[in-house]
C-alpha cells in the first residue's frame, strides 16, 4: 500500500494539473476528427454517386460538433469540415496543372465554410437552432457564389441533390431554397437525436424544442412532396427534334488546345455522320443541332479554312447549328457560340458573360506572373465578358445558351428563361479534365436547372458526357466519355415559369436576412448575459 501511494504520488508530480490529459485531448481530438470526417461524408452525397440522402447525417453530425460552443471554435471546426467536403470535392481542379492551384482553391474556399462554422456554433443557443442555422449556411453559400473574382458556387448543397427528394423544391425558390431545406433536415435530425438522448437519460421530455426539431425534419419533406406538382416535362410549346454533337478531342488534358483544328474537324465529322444517317433513314431528322464549347476554337471570322469546314457541316445536316468558338474581335478574345445557318452562315452570336477566373482569364496577373510565369503563359490572354443573355431562335424554338461554367451561377441561367428560352443548352469542355468526377459534377448541375426552370437542358461536350434532360431533371440519354457521339431526341419546349424564376435572388435575400437576425439575435443575448453577470 506504501509503494503504490508513492507511486500516485510521483505521478502527480509528473503530470501537473495544467496539463491537458489524455480526456482533455479526447474532447479536442473528437470534435475535430468528427468535423472532418463529416465534410467527408457530404463529399460522398456528390455525384457521380447518387447517395444524395448522405448530406442528412453529415449536416447532423456537424450540427452536433459546433452545438453549445463558441465562435471561435466554431470557426475551427467549420474550416475542418470545409476541408474535409472541399478538398475531394475539387481534386479535378489540379488534374492538368497539379496540386498547387487545387490546394490553394481549397484553403480560400473553406474559409467560407469556417465562418459559416462560427455562425453555427453562435445561433447555436437560440431557441429552433436549427432553423438559424440552415440560413447562416445559405449565407455562406451565397457569399462563397460572388466573391472572391465573382464567386465559384461549386459545391453548393443543391448540386448534390438531382436524385434526391428534396429536388423539386428547386421550382420553388431555386438552389437556395433547396440546399436549405437539406441543410435544415440534417441539423433537425440532429436536435431530434439529441433530444432522444437528453430524454432517456433525464426522464423529461422538453416538448416544445422536441416540436422544433420534428418540423425541421418534417417540413422539408413534406414542402417536396408538395412541391411536386410544379415539376412537369409535357411541352406547352409543342416539340422539337435536337441533336446534341460529341465530336470528342484527340487526347485529353491541356494540350487539346494545340489540337484545334482536329477537334474541329472530329466535330464537323460527327455531324456528317449524323447526316448520313438521317439520309439513310436510320435517324429522324433534327430540327436544328448543338455544338459543345471550344468545338471550333479557330476563329470561323477570320479563318476562311475553318468556315469552310463549319459550311460544310451544316449544308451536310441541313438545320442551323450552334457553333462553340474562339473569336477575337477588335482586339478582344470573346468565348462565343455562334448560330450558323446552312444558307446564311453565321446570323446570331452569343459571348460567355460568366468567365472562369485562373482558366479564361488571370486575375492579379503581374503578382501571379512573379510567383510562376508557367502560369501566366498559360492564360496568355484574357478573354472578355459578354454582355447581353443569349437566346438563338432556332428552327422557331427559343435556346438559351448557357456555357459550361455558367451553369453553376443561378443568374446566368435565370436570364435566359426571363429573356424568352424555351429550352436551355449547356455547351461545355471538360476535356481539360479528363475522366474525373468534374463532368458528373456539372451535369447534376444541369438536372437542378432543368428542375428549377422546368426547361429541357441539353449538354454537349465536346468528349463527355454529353446528355439530354428533360424539364423534370431526367436524364433520358447520355454518351460515354472520349468518344464521338450524336444525341438525337424530340423533347418538349414550355414557355411557362416557375416560382423559382419569377422570384430570382429574392429567396435568397430572405434566407441571408433570417441568419442575420439570427446572429442578431445571438449576439445581443450574449451581451445581455454578460452585462448581468457584472452587476
Amino acid at each position: 500500500m506504501t509503494v503504490t501511494a508513492t507511486s500516485v504520488g510521483e505521478s502527480d508530480q509528473l503530470e501537473p494539473r495544467n496539463v491537458p490529459g489524455a480526456r482533455t485531448w479526447a474532447r479536442r481530438l473528437v470534435p475535430a476528427a468528427a468535423a472532418a470526417l463529416s465534410g467527408l461524408l457530404l463529399y460522398v452525397s456528390f455525384p457521380p454517386r447518387t447517395l444524395w440522402w448522405l448530406a442528412l447525417p453529415a449536416f447532423a453530425v456537424f450540427g452536433w460538433v459546433l452545438r453549445g460552443r463558441s465562435w471561435k471554435a466554431g470557426l475551427g471546426l467549420g474550416y475542418l469540415f470545409g476541408l474535409g467536403f472541399l478538398l475531394p470535392l475539387l481534386v479535378w481542379t489540379g488534374v492538368e496543372v497539379g496540386p498547387g492551384p487545387w490546394l490553394a482553391l481549397v484553403v480560400i474556399e473553406a474559409i467560407f465554410v469556417a465562418l459559416v462554422g462560427a455562425g453555427v456554433a453562435t445561433v447555436s443557443k437560440l431557441p429552433g437552432w436549427p432553423v438559424w442555422a440552415a440560413a447562416a449556411w445559405i449565407a455562406g453559400e451565397a457569399a462563397r457564389a460572388r466573391v472572391p473574382f465573382d464567386g465559384f458556387p461549386w459545391g453548393k448543397i443543391a448540386f448534390g441533390q438531382a436524385d434526391g427528394v428534396f429536388l423539386p423544391l428547386a421550382a420553388v425558390g431555386g438552389t437556395p431554397v433547396l440546399g436549405f431545406a437539406v441543410v435544415l433536415c440534417g441539423f433537425g435530425l440532429c436536435e431530434v437525436v439529441r433530444l432522444a438522448v437528453q430524454t432517456r437519460r433525464t426522464g423529461t421530455v422538453r416538448r416544445a424544442a422536441a416540436a422544433v426539431g420534428l418540423l425541421c425534419v418534417a417540413v422539408p419533406v413534406v414542402g417536396a412532396v408538395t412541391a411536386r406538382p410544379l415539376v412537369s416535362d409535357k411541352a406547352e410549346d409543342g416539340s422539337v427534334t435536337v441533336a446534341a454533337i460529341q465530336g470528342n478531342v484527340p487526347r485529353a488534358g491541356l494540350d487539346f488546345n494545340s489540337q484545334r483544328r482536329a477537334v474541329l474537324d472530329y466535330h464537323a465529322r460527327e455531324t456528317e455522320r449524323l447526316a448520313a444517317e438521317v439520309k439513310a433513314g436510320k435517324v429522324a431528322r433534327p430540327d436544328f443541332v448543338l455544338w459543345p464549347e471550344n468545338s471550333s476554337d479557330i476563329d470561323p471570322f477570320a479563318n476562311p479554312d475553318a468556315r469552310a469546314v463549319i459550311d460544310k457541316a451544316a449544308k451536310a445536316i441541313g438545320v442551323p447549328i450552334s457553333v462553340g468558338g474562339v473569336v477575337e474581335r477588335d482586339g478582344k478574345l470573346y468565348n462565343e457560340q455562334i448560330l450558323w445557318d446552312p444558307a446564311r452562315g453565321p446570323i446570331d452570336t452569343y459571348d460567355k458573360r460568366q468567365i472562369q477566373p485562373f482558366g479564361e482569364y488571370l486575375p492579379l496577373r503581374s503578382f501571379i506572373g512573379a510567383i510562376n510565369k508557367n502560369w501566366t503563359a498559360m492564360v496568355r490572354q484574357d478573354f472578355s465578358r459578354g454582355t447581353e443573355p443569349g437566346v438563338f431562335t432556332m428552327d422557331g424554338a427559343k435556346v438559351g445558351l448557357v456555357t459550361c461554367y455558367e451553369a453553376a451561377f443561378d443568374w446566368t441561367v435565370r436570364s435566359e428563361v426571363t429573356d424568352g428560352a424555351q429550352m436551355i443548352s449547356v455547351p461545355s469542355n471538360n476535356a481539360t479534365f479528363d475522366r474525373s468526377e468534374m463532368t458528373y459534377q456539372q451535369l447534376a448541375m444541369s438536372r437542378v436547372r432543368a428542375v428549377e426552370h422546368s426547361r429541357t437542358v441539353t449538354v454537349p461536350v465536346t468528349s463527355g458526357v454529353s446528355a439530354m434532360i428533360m424539364p423534370d431533371g431526367r436524364i433520358t440519354q447520355k454518351t460515354g466519355m472520349f468518344v464521338a457521339d450524336s444525341l438525337v431526341q424530340k423533347v418538349p419546349l414550355r414557355s411557362s415559369q416557375t416560382p423559382a424564376t419569377r422570384l430570382g435572388v429574392l429567396p435568397e435575400i430572405a434566407l441571408v436576412l433570417v441568419a442575420a437576425g439570427g446572429l442578431g439575435w445571438a449576439v445581443g443575448t450574449g451581451l445581455r448575459g454578460r452585462r448581468a453577470g457584472d452587476v
